[in-house]
């Protein structure tokens, strides 16, 4: 069965009633919630959205200024600990060696009295010199028969030594100071050759 057309006219009136003209209806619309941008309460004038935008640039302008600035102060302030720390170590470190300088003075001045007590003075500060070094944690390494480690010893030299085992340190020229992570230098040693 065929649905009757309705017309989107609205009905007419009742005879007698008055009618406003067709132009003047308004029709409803969807509720906004965005006002009408109205004067500037201080200036009179239409706020312009573009304002609010450049004012919260500005703010963060100045907080990134004001962040560069502190960093900038941090890294100089570091700086300068840093400076001053090392200073206070090399301070401490020559303080460390200052008795071993005054027992070489004092060795020398005993040089024209007896030569055996020059040499047993002279052998006490390089004793005390490397007690000084174990203080700052680097131990002296000289020891022979002990096999050879890449680590503590550098190689000059290799010997046929039949009294030693294959790949010890057999004599060392020149000793070493400190341990692998922290080493002044290798021990120079002769190791015996493999047969």
């Amino acid at each position: 069965m065929p649905i009757p057309h309705r017309s989107t006219e609205p009905d007419p009136a009742p005879e007698g009633a008055v009618q406003p003209p067709r132009g003047d209806l308004e029709q409803p619309g969807p509720p906004t919630d965005q006002a009408e941008p109205g004067p500037d309460a201080a200036t009179g004038t239409a706020a312009d959205p573009g304002d609010a935008y450049a004012a919260a640039l500005r703010e963060a302008e100045d907080g990134w200024r004001r962040a560069l600035a502190d960093l900038d102060n941090l890294r100089k302030r570091h700086t300068r600990e840093l400076t001053g720390q090392a200073a206070a170590e090399r301070a401490r470190t020559a303080a460390a060696f200052l008795p071993v300088i005054d027992n070489l003075e004092l060795a020398l001045s005993h040089a024209g009295a007896n030569p055996g007590a020059i040499v047993e003075g002279v052998r006490a500060v390089r004793d005390q010199a490397v007690n000084v070094l174990e203080r700052l944690g680097y131990p002296r390494h000289a020891e022979t028969g002990v096999p050879f480690d890449p680590a503590k010893h550098e190689v000059v030299g290799v010997v046929q030594e039949p009294d030693a085992d294959p790949n010890t340190v057999v004599q060392v020229l020149r000793p070493g100071y400190g341990d692998a992570e922290r080493q002044l230098r290798p021990a120079a040693v002769t190791v015996a050759k493999r047969e």
